[in-house]
């Protein structure tokens, strides 16, 4: 293993994961590094320190840190095994709105006030959810996207209020976003996209959308997507290209969406459906 290796796990215009797997064979600090942008490190193997001036941290496990665009850092390896941390990289405008303004510093560029903060189980958890979905393939953009954004806001606590009533407004907000998806199933959506269409917050149409509807927004999109399958399939004869007529990323992932909601295959389905 080379001492440090990177993969992309996930990208859009606003978020983006990558899946850092250090060797750890530099036990004292090494030279000041630096980032191009602002990102959360949820380190979930093995431990390292990281100094920033005077303050030192211990990253693991237990752990969220803040690695803030342009400000320096050092990092040393006091325990022999190396690391492995899930990345993400976050817009500042997706951060100006997720954040509470408490934990950030607005002068200048935007960054956390802190180096790292105390996650909880629930929180570890999605980290592992999400890197072995991602990594797997057995995720889509949409999902990811919101997943990544619900990881963040436990993680550093929500600026928005949880108590958000279903006004005419609102609902007529979401209905919108619902025809949208309508217009054309087999769109891969990301939320930066869906938020340029509604003239809103990409941010806030996902937690006004869960508020309303009571499921996020991309679990909806799948839902109206797996209800158009059960119309196709017994007309289908390749279930693999209808998969991809309905934008799923591979018929694996559609059969494995399809299973879990009608626990039956598609091919099952279909059998049964044409008898």
């Amino acid at each position: 293993m080379r001492e440090l290796e990177v993969d992309r796990l996930f990208s859009t215009q606003s978020l983006s994961v990558r899946h850092v797997r250090c060797a750890g064979r530099h036990r004292h600090r090494g030279a000041e590094e630096y980032s191009s942008v602002t990102h959360l490190v949820f380190p979930y193997r093995g431990v390292y320190t990281r100094q920033v001036a005077r303050e030192l941290a211990v990253a693991d496990a237990n752990h969220v840190l803040f690695f803030n665009a342009t400000e320096g850092y050092r990092i040393s390896h006091p325990i022999d095994g190396g690391d492995r941390s899930l990345v993400v990289a976050i817009s500042e405008e997706f951060l100006r709105e997720l954040a509470p303004a408490s934990i950030l510093i607005s002068s200048g560029t935007l960054r956390f006030r802190d180096q790292h903060r105390r996650i909880d189980p629930p929180a570890q958890a999605l980290v592992a959810v999400l890197r072995h979905s991602l990594m797997n393939g057995a995720v889509e953009g949409l999902a990811a996207e919101t997943q990544l954004l619900t990881l963040i806001s436990h993680s550093i606590g929500s600026r928005t209020p949880c108590g958000l009533r279903a006004t005419y407004a609102r609902r007529n907000m979401v209905d919108r976003v619902k025809l949208l998806l309508l217009g054309d199933l087999s769109r891969r959506w990301t939320l930066a996209e869906i938020g340029a269409e509604m003239r809103a917050s990409p941010v806030y149409l996902t937690q006004l959308f869960r508020q309303v509807e009571g499921i996020p927004l991309y679990r909806y999109h799948l839902r109206l997507r797996l209800a158009r399958a059960l119309d196709l399939v017994p007309r289908y004869e390749d279930l693999a290209a209808l998969a991809l007529d309905l934008g799923f990323s591979s018929h694996a992932h559609f059969t494995s969406a399809f299973r879990k909601a009608y626990r039956r295959t598609p091919s099952e389905f279909q059998r049964s459906a044409t008898r």
